[in-house]
């Protein structure tokens, strides 16, 4: 068997900590993370350590949180390392090429879609929003561009309908962290080439804005229905009716004639909403500074009747 590695993480959010929990369990050393600076969370907006931190800490792995890598110190930092290479999942920041050259094997990274689909920084979402019917995750060698590494390891699973870009990324959490642990073991042993992206085929995953989770009522459903589904967690998908904003959270397709945005019909099983084309059903909502409900429990304290409307 050939020696472990030692390696450097770099991660932020859980769907790298769930990576570097792999990598804890694997005969590979993470002897040092990277992780985004602390963050004021929650209703009092406390610092907030991210999770790969706290699983760092809890494993005895010292950390840096620079807010660049550009800093000539930070990067010495890296060199004493003494890493052999950097596994990198959804970080936060860019990494220059002296920070890439640093570690002897250079860096991969765990990117949550089927390169070159979706580079960037919101691939998740993306997919979703854009109706594909399957993702993945691709184990990429970095260079200095934008997702645009080859590729070594890539591994497809289906977007189900009842998936959100939450659940989708919790299975993608799960299918990359076992990934990373076999391309790292074929990698060691010279049992993976890079595999050049293609040039067909590039699209780039947008940063999500806040902007775009408002829903237009005049789209099909179909469109509207995946909104709703790409925009949870982040930002969730917004409406309004009588001048009260509305976050929409669950929804299915329904059949549903009228004007747009026009509730047709409200019950336990939720509120028949009229779109563009078809029609939605509207299963979890919430109302400014409450609680996210299911449609039942949100009409005990939201009314709604049949022909008011939705939307601005």
């Amino acid at each position: 068997m050939t020696a472990a590695l030692n390696l450097i993480f770099a991660g932020t959010p859980e769907f790298a900590a769930r990576a570097m929990a792999a990598l804890l369990a694997s005969r590979h050393r993470v002897v040092l993370a990277l992780t985004q600076p602390d963050r004021p969370a929650g209703r009092a907006m406390k610092a907030s350590s991210s999770p790969v931190k706290q699983i760092a800490q809890a494993n005895g792995i010292p950390v840096l949180q620079p807010a660049t890598l550009k800093d000539t110190q930070v990067q010495n930092r890296l060199r004493e390392s003494g890493a052999d290479l950097m596994v990198v999942a959804a970080y936060g920041l860019i990494l220059p090429q002296a920070v890439l050259d640093i570690p002897r094997l250079g860096a991969l990274n765990i990117h949550a879609s089927l390169l070159p689909r979706w580079r960037g920084a919101a691939p998740i979402a993306r997919a979703v929003l854009a109706g594909d019917r399957e993702t993945g995750i691709s184990i990429m060698k970095m260079d200095a561009g934008l997702d645009t590494g080859p590729v070594l390891l890539q591994r497809a699973i289906p977007i189900r309908d009842e998936d959100d870009a939450a659940s989708l990324e919790a299975r993608l959490a799960d299918l990359g962290a076992g990934l990373i642990v076999e391309a790292l073991d074929l990698f060691e042993k010279g049992m993976l080439s890079p595999d050049p992206q293609p040039a067909q085929g590039v699209t780039y995953a947008a940063k999500l804005e806040k902007g775009e989770a408002r829903l237009a009522w005049g789209r099909p459903a179909t469109e509207l229905w995946r909104s709703i589904r790409a925009f949870n967690p982040f930002p969730g998908a917004q409406t309004s009716c009588a001048g009260e904003e509305i976050k929409i959270w669950r929804a299915a397709l329904a059949d549903a004639r009228g004007a747009p945005g026009e509730i047709i019909a409200v019950g336990n099983h939720g509120i028949l909403v009229a779109c563009g084309e078809g029609g939605i059903r509207l299963l979890e909502l919430q109302r400014a500074g409450a609680k996210r409900l299911a449609a039942a429990e949100f009409l005990r304290g939201r009314r709604l009747r049949p022909g008011e409307r939705f939307g601005d």
